[in-house]
């Protein structure tokens, strides 16, 4: 049989020796990544399932980078429910690559969008901002007060991007509503957690991937612009549509919304040094896990999930193995450590108030 490119490949380039056989505690990490030293200022921004990340990372030890601090008279609990420490700024669940891209402009200067203040859904003259309409819970008592906490928000923005080492970004959706005045993308639709909505003032955009691959490609140019030495992991999040308004099934809109995340992911990634791929996506959604990874609902991911999730990121960028529970049997759990490890980690997720009561 005559030689050919495949003869030299590693195990890991085949199915058969990669896939077949390794059950759900599957490392499909290969081809190079970055090393993460405990010293390295870790930053994280994205959807919820981003969340996962800066929990973890806080766990083993790592310098993850916050910005953005609560009084340290607010106990740990109220600072949470108010967006603190969810990520390294206040700036809530960044969903869209438009949406990251559009947070930098904002931050420095570059954008102001013309819709800027939302009334609150309880009304009695409260306010939101409608680009983290969530980090206060009951929103904001006046204007004034919002923009003063969005002024120093941008502050600890800024000093986020310029002294970071790494930026962990987690892609999460295509499904945006955008003001048709300038193009100004909210994290949630208008109506939803505050604002009203009006059709000849807000329109619905479905990014394709050459939208996300540009949106990532100015991003990472604006950012090295403040800090040269900025490395970028990018993730798709694993976590289906809550809803879709794209007028086809859920299923079928989020097949094509995670598929156009993945592959502007790759292409900026072969594109952009520094810029690395991390494939919790893969863990969680492919064929080895089975659904094993979701709770009931087969939208969260349980806290098993997340643990192999971060017990390959662990190894890969620290050499550092996680003691988590990778090789449990598929039956009903038998201990209480492994019930815990099936229930799904309740995070800030804006988008889930799309299929809520309160919505």
């Amino acid at each position: 049989m005559s030689d050919h490119p495949y003869r030299s490949l590693p195990d890991t380039a085949y199915w058969r020796r990669a896939v077949a056989g390794q059950g759900p505690a599957i490392d499909p990490l290969a081809g190079g990544f970055l090393t993460l030293s405990q010293d390295d200022k870790v930053a994280t921004a994205g959807s919820c399932f981003a969340q996962n990340i800066a929990r973890y990372l806080r766990r083993s030890g790592f310098n993850f980078l916050v910005s953005e601090t609560a009084h340290p008279i607010i106990p740990a609990e109220a600072a949470e429910r108010h967006g603190y420490g969810l990520y390294s700024a206040r700036y809530g669940n960044i969903y869209s690559a438009r949406q990251l891209l559009q947070l930098f402009d904002r931050a420095y200067g570059a954008f102001a969008p013309a819709e800027d203040i939302w009334p609150a859904a309880g009304g009695e003259g409260r306010v939101v901002d409608p680009f983290r309409p969530t980090i206060e819970p009951q929103g904001y008592a006046s204007e004034a007060e919002l923009r003063a906490d969005r002024a120093h928000h941008f502050a600890r923005v800024r000093e986020m991007f310029e002294t970071l080492d790494v930026f962990v970004f987690t892609l999460g959706l295509t499904e945006s509503w955008e003001s048709a005045i300038d193009g100004a993308v909210f994290p949630v639709c208008p109506g939803v957690s505050g604002g009203v909505f009006d059709p000849a003032r807000h329109a619905f955009r479905n990014f394709r991937v050459g939208d996300v691959a540009a949106d990532l490609a100015v991003f990472i140019g604006r950012l090295r612009a403040v800090n040269p030495v900025a490395r970028i992991i990018l993730t798709v999040s694993p976590v289906p549509l809550v809803a879709t308004a794209s007028g086809h099934h859920v299923l079928a809109a989020t097949t094509y919304s995670k598929s156009v995340l993945r592959a502007a992911a790759q292409e900026v990634v072969e594109d952009h040094d520094g810029v690395f791929y991390f494939p919790a996506y893969e863990i969680i959604m492919g064929a080895p896990a089975a659904a094993r990874y979701f709770a009931p609902d087969m939208r969260n991911v349980t806290e098993e999930g997340v643990a192999q999730v971060m017990s390959v990121f662990l190894r890969h960028a620290a050499s550092i193995d996680l003691p988590a529970p990778l090789d449990t049997p598929v039956a009903e759990p038998a201990d209480a450590a492994l019930a815990a490890a099936r229930e799904w980690v309740e995070v800030m997720c804006d988008e889930a108030l799309l299929d809520s009561d309160e919505a």
